[in-house]
């Protein structure tokens, strides 16, 4: 969850590890509750990032970046296809034949925000911000996924400051459903 390093590093390590679990995802031959761990597993990293990107990372974009303000929106709109989608996944059953398909889909549209993000907005950021600031994001970043939520929560509202007061209530409920039911202990 957190790896130290400035903003840019932070979030690619990120990206490292959500693709070693779509790629553990791929080499899965059954279904059932290995299954339904890894997507856990997933859905978690995915929605913390997500929040932490929304709160930190888009605003810095919007702030230092010269037409940052469309990028982050069309960051934001990515998140929420992808938080739609977790959402299904969170209330499916992994024999469900809706279930394959859907995962694809959900790999290839976290694919193109990687590599959108780490082609485009990652290198015009690090042009925009000194090295301080990076790092000071960095750690802001690694603070929010803390206290996170761990589940979709698809209606929520993306603004930052909306998500700053009501993402730490929403992560304790979630961190306590996940401790109750086990889920993201694998």
């Amino acid at each position: 969850m957190g790896h130290g390093g400035n903003v840019i590093d932070e979030l690619m390590a990120d990206h490292r590890e959500v693709e070693e679990m779509f790629a553990r995802i791929q080499a899965m031959t059954g279904s059932g509750q290995e299954l339904r761990d890894l997507i856990d597993e997933i859905t978690i990293e995915l929605v913390r990032h997500s929040v932490a990107e929304e709160q930190y990372l888009y605003p810095a974009v919007r702030e230092h970046v010269e037409g940052g303000g469309p990028m982050a929106d069309k960051e934001i709109e990515d998140h929420g296809r992808v938080e739609k989608m977790l959402k299904r996944l969170e209330k499916m059953s992994t024999d469900d034949a809706q279930m394959s398909p859907l995962l694809q889909q959900l790999m290839e549209e976290v694919a193109a925000h990687v590599q959108d993000e780490e082609t485009s907005l990652f290198p015009m950021l690090r042009r925009a911000c000194t090295p301080q600031q990076l790092d000071d994001l960095g750690d802001k970043i690694r603070r929010a996924k803390t206290f996170a939520p761990t589940r979709p929560h698809p209606a929520a509202p993306s603004s930052p400051t909306a998500s700053k007061l009501l993402a730490p209530g929403a992560g304790l409920v979630d961190r306590a459903r996940d401790f109750v039911t086990g889920r993201g202990r694998s």
